[in-house]
């Protein structure tokens, strides 16, 4: 943030953000011994019974499609991309699994949930 003053009132100015939430705004260091502090940060999976996984429907924002998107997991990318490949495999339709969410095209919402509740997880 900087404060600037202007006519005696102070102003302060936020600028935008370079580098994307989660990211180190570190590109390289010349100590030997240096190490990113999210290297050390390791996200557990939780177990399927302890997620509580919200099911929407959404067509906003898509150019009309009709999307299924499952929201709330908790856990590394790799497992969230394992499970976006299975519920897309299970429902014989494309998508992705980013950002903590899970989008499959088309309207699966009944089938999805009832695939997740017999993986043992909460639906919402």
């Amino acid at each position: 943030s900087t404060f600037v003053v202007l006519l005696g009132v102070v102003i302060q100015l936020q600028f935008m953000k370079k580098n994307k939430e989660g990211r180190s705004p570190f590109v390289y260091s010349t100590d030997p011994n240096f190490k990113l502090e999210e290297d050390a940060q390791e996200q557990e999976s939780l177990l399927p019974g302890q997620q509580l996984l919200r099911v929407t429907l959404e067509t906003k924002h898509r150019a009309g499609k009709t999307v299924t998107v499952v929201l709330g997991y908790v856990g590394p990318d790799e497992d969230l991309a394992q499970l976006g490949k299975d519920l897309k495999n299970h429902c014989g339709t494309g998508g992705s699994a980013k950002d903590g969410e899970i989008i499959l095209q088309g309207d699966h919402r009944e089938k999805v949930k009832i695939w997740l509740q017999k993986k043992g997880y909460k639906t919402k």
